[in-house]
């Protein structure tokens, strides 16, 4: 969303951190994600920073989300190190997984550009 907001200006993980109050630690891993996802351009260095690497229309958050949490799942039994006692009679697997599915295709319809229509009240709310 900061991106969006400074659309003409590349942004630091610090800056963007400082704006939403949260680690830089993080952001950085973040910002990595969503570089290899193709969705970011990362440039180090003096004078680097992040901007965005195609139009908000073309950013869909159903495939940013999907991007970002494509290793956490919805619920431990569907992760490697499970240690649910139930999981060889559970039936809730199932449900769970077409849980999450629906979730990542309802946003699929909705791009950066979507969320982002108020981008000059957004700036006004993360000032750099």
């Amino acid at each position: 969303m900061a991106l969006t907001a400074y659309a003409l200006e590349k942004l630091s993980t610090s800056q963007i951190a400082r704006m939403y109050g949260i680690s830089e630690n993080y952001l950085v891993k973040i910002a990595t994600q969503l570089s290899k996802g193709g969705f970011v351009v990362s440039e180090s260095g003096r004078g680097g920073g992040l901007t965005l690497a195609v139009l908000v229309v073309d950013i869909s958050i159903g495939a940013v989300l999907r991007a970002l949490k494509k290793n956490e799942p919805v619920a431990e039994c569907f992760g490697s190190k499970t240690s649910c006692a139930i999981l060889p009679t559970c039936s809730l697997r199932g449900p769970l997984l077409e849980a999450q599915e629906a979730f990542f295709a309802a946003l699929v319809g909705y791009s950066l550009a979507d969320v982002a229509k108020a981008k000059g009240y957004l700036k006004d709310l993360i000032a750099v």
